[in-house]
């Protein structure tokens, strides 16, 4: 994947499976990406998710494989629960949601 838009297709593509399956309740891309910085090589995607209901780490280790598959490459996936207040704000203000 080069762009964010290539990225969003194959999110919003997939979206209703990863609620059924996964039981997320939003998702978007952050970091990078979304800022035009990533590079050709080695960047990762950055993607925010909320769910629908507490999960396990299990279920989100596999949501993380599954998106990395999907998107074949790394993705560094993130619980929106999770955000710290300061990083959290600039994640918040930058993540498009898909």
């Amino acid at each position: 994947m080069e762009k964010i838009e290539e990225i969003k297709k194959v999110l919003s593509e997939h979206k209703e499976e990863l609620r059924k399956r996964f039981k997320i309740k939003e998702i978007g891309v952050f970091g990078s990406y979304v800022r035009g910085e990533q590079k050709k090589r080695g960047s990762d995607i950055d993607i925010l998710v909320e769910f629908e209901e507490p999960v396990g780490l299990f279920e989100f280790m596999d949501l993380e494989e599954y998106l990395s598959n999907l998107l074949g490459m790394k993705v560094d996936l993130v619980s929106k629960k999770a955000l710290k207040p300061k990083i959290g704000e600039q994640v918040l203000r930058e993540v498009v949601y898909v």
